[in-house]
């Protein structure tokens, strides 16, 4: 698989760590560690192993759970909010997993 790397403990200048920026009880730190308890088997070997690399899963499984409890529901919103997620990536993500396999049983 080549997923790009998820790095949460990224030292400020570019881009700034999470670490600094969210107080210890915040919710997206909750989302995070939950996201990270979960099995995603599925998901990732839903990817094939060609082309760019993909975000991972459970970056964009967070993405969306944090969306959803503060009240963003369209990915495009989400994905505004972010800053860094190409245009249609957590679209598409939300479309294949979140509406077509077991999502709901997952939480």
């Amino acid at each position: 698989m080549s997923f790009r790397p998820i790095n949460r403990q990224t030292d400020y200048l570019f881009p700034p760590s999470m670490n600094n920026w969210l107080p210890e009880k915040h919710l997206a730190r909750f989302v995070v560690e939950t996201v990270e308890e979960f099995d995603l088997t599925r998901f990732v070997s839903a990817y094939r192993s060609t082309g760019s690399a993909s975000y991972h899963p459970s970056l964009l499984l967070s993405l969306l759970i944090y969306g959803y409890a503060t009240g963003l529901f369209a990915s495009r919103k989400i994905e505004r909010a972010t800053t860094r997620l190409p245009s249609a990536t957590l679209g598409k993500f939300q479309q294949r997993y979140v509406m077509r396999h077991s999502f709901l049983r997952l939480l």
